[in-house]
């Protein structure tokens, strides 16, 4: 059965730094696109990013561009999200998640990790 298993999550202050890691097994990771989504208290899922199966040409949403960065390690297959200058509205659930190449529908999902940045 395939794993994404997040951690990295916890209360960080507003201005502070967090760096979100995704764990893959039981699937060809250096094939599939990895992306980032984050689901805020009472608001929809939110996408945030994605990196290719390379590693290169991050793509991040307008809301988190500059702030967010998106890198993977294909030896370790594993995939990040570093988030710098937290703010509060940056409370969410993280989750990963990954997909082909070819199609747009993440078909595999972690179970989210929490990220509560307080004020």
């Amino acid at each position: 059965q395939v794993q994404l298993v997040e951690s990295g999550g916890g209360l960080v202050q507003a201005g502070g730094s967090l760096t979100l890691s995704c764990a893959a097994s039981r699937l060809t990771f250096n094939n599939l696109v990895m992306g980032w989504f984050r689901r805020a208290p009472g608001k929809d899922r939110e996408f945030v990013g994605h990196i290719s199966p390379s590693g290169g040409r991050p793509y991040y949403a307008d809301s988190v561009k500059g702030r967010f960065t998106i890198s993977r390690d294909n030896a370790k297959n594993t995939v990040y999200l570093q988030i710098n200058s937290l703010k509060p509205e940056d409370t969410a659930v993280y989750y990963c998640a990954a997909r082909g190449v070819f199609t747009s529908t993440y078909t595999y999902w972690g179970q989210g990790t929490q990220v509560t940045v307080s004020s």
